[in-house]
């Protein structure tokens, strides 16, 4: 009966694997920070990014860190539901203007031509099948009437004076729960301030916010405690 040879490998000396072929990886650069300004630096120093401030004093400091020249304010919030939509009146006026327009005959006419002096666009019920034929111009701009957002209506001058008025519609991101919603500008009064943020959580319901970080134009977020925002 034969025996079975078994070879064996020597491994008192290292074997070199030439079978393997060791491909070096192209080294990646690291990332260069961004760079910021010294004033910049200095003013995001003067906020204490674990501490929640009172709806007061984030207004005041917001006011005190911010440079640019016509600077608005802004309430960035985490909601708890995404695809939110909802219609808002601050008590005080933000300073944002719109122009809103009905759509006519010479509308559609200037919108063929790409002339679209307007960040609002009304009709009334009769008049989309004419408008559907500018949806191509329209819908990647925002602007094609819908009666999700009450801008095919049937009284679009009520509609009309409502918006120009200082109703703001208010929706959150399409793919996530975040809100963005101009509350003022740095002209207005402290109190006019807390007045708006003081009313728009109120209309967006306490329960449904998880928080909210205040900014102005250039400057670093200030993030509010929730709980000042009900106190008189």
């Amino acid at each position: 009966m034969g025996s079975n040879k078994v070879k064996t490998v020597d491994m008192s000396n290292p074997v070199e694997n030439t079978d393997t072929k060791t491909h070096k990886t192209a080294s990646q650069e690291p990332k260069k920070s961004r760079s910021r300004s010294n004033s910049y630096t200095w003013r995001r120093s003067q906020v204490d990014k674990t501490q929640h401030y009172s709806v007061d004093k984030a207004v005041e400091l917001i006011k005190k860190l911010t440079t640019a020249k016509h600077p608005t304010i802004t309430a960035d919030i985490n909601y708890r539901d995404s695809g939110y939509q909802t219609e808002f009146a601050f008590p005080h006026s933000t300073g944002k203007s719109i122009k809103v327009a009905i759509a006519d005959d010479k509308i559609l006419e200037q919108i063929e031509k790409g002339q679209i002096d307007f960040d609002v666009l009304l009709a009334k019920p009769d008049m989309m099948p004419k408008i559907a034929k500018h949806a191509r111009i329209l819908g990647p701009k925002g602007l094609m009437p819908n009666p999700k957002n009450k801008t095919v209506t049937p009284d679009p001058q009520k509609r009309k004076k409502e918006l120009e008025g200082g109703k703001v519609n208010i929706r959150s991101e399409k793919k996530a729960p975040l809100l963005h919603i101009q509350i003022g500008s740095c002209q207005m009064k402290d109190s006019q301030l807390v007045d708006n943020l003081k009313a728009l959580y109120k209309h967006l319901g306490s329960t449904q916010i998880q928080k909210i970080t205040l900014s102005s134009t250039m400057s670093p977020g200030v993030k509010v405690d929730l709980t000042t925002l009900t106190q008189e």
